[in-house]
């Protein structure tokens, strides 16, 4: 097939969430058809894996975006009336490209990574469109209204209400329109959804050939230390208010316990707010070459995320690598709605106290825990089961 795929950024390195799940449907779909891939960069150091995602594609286009001035054009949509993720993510030289490509190539499918990707498809029409919307966008914003001030409070619920309308009416449009867990089907069914759209699940996976332990992997952390570790883009809002809260709230506590212990922070881009964070207890490292070393000697995991749902990668690839993890319950029961050895739920500042204490005390416990969570993703959370669940709709086209 001939399928048009559209992603939001481009989907290599998978170095953050949503780029870990664009890339393996890019690399599912280029496995079965002819792809033509539509895409940004909004980080520079992204363009040094171009000819990576190009050999997967039969064409390529990528419009680059600099942050700062898309929020500033996004700042048209007060005029226009829209919601401003929209005008941020709009860019001529891209629409010119896909009607361009639409008119040499005869599509079988669109797919759309990102919602706001489907304001692309307008010259589209008669042509089966695939929506992976991953998370309920519009619902992000009317969380994070109630953390800010006047007026970002204000913007931040006009931007629910706005992208909302938007989203509803993508998915009256689509053929099928995906989300990450059947909680957030529910949520967006919930927020005004027509009764007749179609809707699907489409869990995440990992790589867990990429993300294995091995015994020749050395160690990052200092000797006699006892580490925690944390991972995630850290200018990403419900990151950086998961590490700060644990900061503030928890990690004392678990120190009284345990004096060795230190708090490990990786990822790229770390805020002021996060940078703050550093000292004798705690470590913001920014990029990593690589995450699984602090991954594999972890004592053990945390994701505290309080604005978060749906499936965390984070998560998946901290148990791939046979560690045990505690995580917000709603992250929890997004993997597994049932208990799982190396994975639990915790809410309250107590709750992750009192879960981390015995893997903290007994390293012995905490491998095997860490063994049970790798057993879970090896047997439920493989890519290519999960992503297969795409192909009934496009055999359908």
């Amino acid at each position: 097939m001939k399928i048009l795929y559209l992603v939001h950024r481009l989907p290599y390195p998978p170095n953050k969430g949503d780029k870990v799940r664009s890339y393996h449907l890019l690399r599912h779909l280029a496995a079965r058809h002819e792809v033509h891939l539509g895409t940004f960069i909004d980080d520079p150091d992204d363009e040094q894996h171009l000819s990576r995602v190009q050999a997967l594609c039969k064409s390529l286009h990528v419009a680059r975006l600099n942050p700062r001035a898309a929020k500033l054009m996004s700042l048209r949509g007060l005029l226009s009336g829209e919601a401003l993720s929209l005008p941020y993510y709009r860019d001529a030289g891209l629409q010119a490209w896909v009607n361009r490509t639409a008119q040499q190539v005869r599509f079988d499918a669109v797919v759309v990574f990102s919602g706001v990707m489907a304001q692309y498809t307008g010259q589209l029409a008669g042509v089966k469109t695939l929506v992976d919307f991953v998370d309920v966008d519009s619902a992000k914003w009317r969380d994070y209204a109630p953390e800010h001030r006047w007026p970002m409070s204000w913007l931040y619920r006009r931007e629910f209400g706005k992208l909302l309308g938007f989203e509803r009416a993508v998915a009256a449009r689509a053929a099928c329109s995906f989300f990450v867990t059947d909680n957030e089907v529910a949520l967006f069914r919930s927020l005004g959804a027509d009764h007749d759209v179609k809707l699907a699940a489409l869990g995440n996976g990992v790589d867990a050939d990429f993300f294995t332990p091995d015994a020749s992997r050395a160690s990052p952390f200092t000797a006699g230390e006892l580490p925690l570790v944390f991972t995630g883009a850290m200018d990403y809002w419900p990151n950086v208010d998961a590490v700060s809260w644990f900061v503030r709230d928890i990690l004392p506590a678990l120190r009284e316990r345990f004096p060795a212990l230190r708090f490990h922070i990786v990822g790229r881009s770390p805020t002021p707010a996060v940078q703050s964070l550093a000292g004798d207890a705690v470590n913001v490292t920014g990029t990593v070459p690589d995450v699984r070393p602090y991954l594999q000697h972890a004592a053990a995991v945390v994701a505290p995320l309080r604005l978060a749902r749906g499936i965390q990668n984070k998560i998946l690839e901290a148990m791939a690598m046979a560690r045990p993890v505690v995580a917000a319950g709603s992250c929890v029961r997004a993997i597994s709605p049932s208990p799982l050895a190396g994975l639990v739920a915790a809410e309250s500042e107590h709750d992750y106290v009192e879960r981390l204490s015995p893997w903290l005390h007994d390293a012995a416990e905490a491998a095997r825990a860490g063994e049970a969570a790798r057993a879970h993703v090896l047997k439920a959370c493989s890519w290519e089961a999960h992503l297969a669940g795409l192909d009934h709709y496009l055999e359908a086209a």
